[in-house]
């Protein structure tokens, strides 16, 4: 009898340890993701983001769980990050510190950079190119001084805490130039092209292997993509890639990324150079619709001969519920990654 009870509490022990074992098995945390990192920039511009949290704004996966926005994109398939800077906003964001916090952030998660140079204090784009305050009453020589000191601290500010972007853009959609009246293309190419190039050379001075890009609006528009390169290159202008907008409707879209694409390879061929779309976008409400669009889009530039073609950028897709009255992200109403966001895990 003394003998059953001793191995009734042998067996008893050996269940306890069993179980034991058993317990940290269940709760091993699965392996993380690995990441593709490499390759065709699938990716968005996510510049409003740190202004966004700081305004409460949450971001929330398929199943509706809370997760930070990059790691959210980064799951989604996206590998890229476009940050704008500003020289010196109102209300801080997109400065330089504004842009190194993000930067840092992207950096972290393995993901790849853009740095967008607006040369102003607030929005450049085809409608405005206004000169920062401080640059107001500046000689055209110190313009050209202030974009490349600017420049400079910017891409230092970076260099020193370890972050090298592979991309870098020297002004936004600049289809007339920058820093106006001095810098509008129709009115003067070659002092445009000086400006571009004081950029350019101040960005190869801190990272001489950063791509840069001149980016113009509407991609689709190849007789002002030619206007605008010709004049560039009549007037020494120097450049790596030419970046493209693309925001169709649902109407158009299919027409007008096939003219882009004659575009891209256009470009290409004209002028020996590298393409991408910096920015594109539809409303997030037709988010089907917007799938198509950008499957179809980014399927088209991926089959470009010879791989001319760097990446599809999303432009703030993570802007919801009228965020800024902004209407053609990516997320519902909820704070959920709509359905068009899958073309970039394909």
């Amino acid at each position: 009898m003394k003998r059953n009870k001793i191995v009734l509490l042998a067996a008893m022990v050996l269940a306890l340890f069993v179980a034991c074992d058993d317990e940290p098995q269940l709760q091993t945390p699965l392996p993380e993701p690995e990441y593709d990192m490499t390759g065709f920039a699938k990716g968005a511009d996510v510049s409003w983001l740190t202004e966004m949290e700081s305004d409460g704004v949450l971001f929330y996966d398929a199943n509706g769980k809370q997760t930070e926005c990059m790691h959210l994109l980064r799951d989604l398939g996206m590998n890229s990050i476009r940050l704008r800077v500003w020289v010196d906003p109102a209300d801080g964001w997109c400065n330089k510190q504004d842009v190194l916090v993000k930067a840092w952030r992207a950096q972290q998660l393995g993901m790849r950079i853009m740095i967008d140079f607006h040369y102003s204090d607030s929005w450049a784009d085809p409608g405005k190119q206004n000169k920062p305050a401080a640059w107001e009453d500046l000689s055209f020589d110190d313009l050209k001084t202030a974009v490349a000191d600017h420049t400079t601290e910017v891409l230092t500010l970076l260099q020193e805490n370890n972050i090298a972007p592979e991309w870098v853009q020297v002004g936004n959609e600049t289809g007339n130039g920058m820093l106006w009246d001095e810098g509008k293309a129709s009115e003067n190419m070659a002092q445009y092209a000086a400006l571009n190039n004081a950029g350019y050379d101040a960005v190869k001075a801190v990272f001489p292997d950063a791509l840069v890009i001149v980016h113009l609006q509407n991609g689709y528009d190849n007789s002002h993509y030619r206007w605008l390169f010709d004049g560039l290159e009549a007037n020494g202008g120097k450049w790596d890639v030419i970046g493209m907008s693309l925001y169709p409707t649902a109407d158009n879209w299919e027409t007008l990324t096939d003219e882009t694409i004659t575009n891209m390879n256009d470009m290409i061929s004209r002028y020996e150079t590298q393409v991408m779309v910096c920015e594109t976008g539809m409303p997030w409400d037709d988010a089907e619709t917007s799938y198509a669009f950008l499957s179809n889009l980014i399927a088209q530039c991926k089959a470009i001969a010879d791989d001319q073609c760097l990446g599809v950028l999303y432009w703030e897709p993570q802007a919801y519920s009228g965020w800024n009255a902004y209407t053609l992200g990516a997320f519902d109403e909820s704070g959920k990654p709509t359905v068009a966001l899958d073309a970039f895990a394909e």
